[in-house]
């Protein structure tokens, strides 16, 4: 069989004999890893600081992202594990009066919301490309008003990598403005109970909890844009959770004591859970 190609700027025809299969590269899809890592180093709203990179090499922007980036004083609100952007790029097209900043260490997944910033022309919105696990040296005292947590992964096996766990929270806690704010949106039971139950243990203030968002009549047009993560859940007809509550500076944390039950599904791209079928 005689297999061959046609090549232009936007179709690659693959045939073989008398069969034809066309396939449409947008240019997202014709970008390589290394073709995005070129773009991110090369925009002036991106911030790579990846941890072998920083190490104890203080962040010179630190306590000035208002003054010596956004260039004015508005609220700025982190969006951790950012993924494509999408949460990042649509709060910030919804509130122009606030600075956003999308979080991340995957820079090929992020150069989508970056990209499209950029091309939008939007001033208040920003990425920060590094380990979560150092949020706390990019930012100063009281510089963040607000943390979104959008599909993170919850880390099951260790409470200490759960971006809710209190390991995180006192990080948090170094740079959020007093009685700052959190919000988690997750498709996974285990995060959603464990988060509430963190929030119990250390009687944390709460705005809102709901076990199905898209059910519960909370859904405005904030909690309404989807990632691209979000949407598969959908897809897969799991219920959407959500949780706002209020992270005060005093009182020292406490891990929950509790066994929880966990997902009896895998997210996409993560590795195969063990065979225990709770953890704390």
């Amino acid at each position: 069989m005689e297999y061959g190609a046609i090549c232009t700027p936007f179709i690659f025809v693959v045939y073989a004999k008398s069969k034809y299969l066309c396939v449409l590269i947008s240019n997202e899809m014709g970008k390589n890893k290394l073709e995005k890592f070129a773009d991110m180093a090369s925009y002036p709203h991106v911030f790579e600081y990846p941890y072998s990179a920083v190490d104890n090499v203080p962040f010179e922007m630190k306590g000035k992202w208002n003054e010596s980036f956004f260039g004015n004083d508005r609220p700025i609100v982190l969006e951790l594990g950012c993924g494509r952007g999408e949460y990042t790029v649509g709060l910030g097209k919804m509130f122009p009066e606030k600075n956003f900043i999308g979080v991340d260490i995957k820079g090929s997944r992020m150069w989508s919301g970056a990209t499209e910033s950029l091309q939008a022309g939007m001033k208040n919105v920003a990425f920060l490309r590094t380990n979560i696990e150092i949020i706390d040296r990019f930012f100063s005292e009281n510089e963040v008003s607000e943390i979104w947590l959008t599909f993170s992964d919850p880390q099951m096996k260790k409470a200490t990598k759960r971006l809710t766990s209190t390991y995180f929270m006192e990080r948090y806690r170094k740079f959020l403005k007093p009685d700052g704010i959190v919000h988690l949106k997750t498709d996974s039971n285990f995060m959603f109970t464990y988060t509430r139950c963190m929030i119990e243990e250390n009687h944390l203030p709460v705005d809102v909890l709901t076990e199905d968002l898209y059910h519960s009549g909370m859904a405005d047009e904030i909690l309404s844009i989807k990632t691209y993560y979000e949407q598969q859940w959908l897809d897969r007809g799991l219920n959407i959770k959500y949780i706002k509550f209020h992270l005060p500076k005093e009182g020292e944390l406490h891990e929950p004591d509790v066994e929880i039950e966990l997902d009896e599904y895998r997210s996409y791209n993560r590795s195969k859970r063990s065979g225990l079928q709770t953890s704390k």
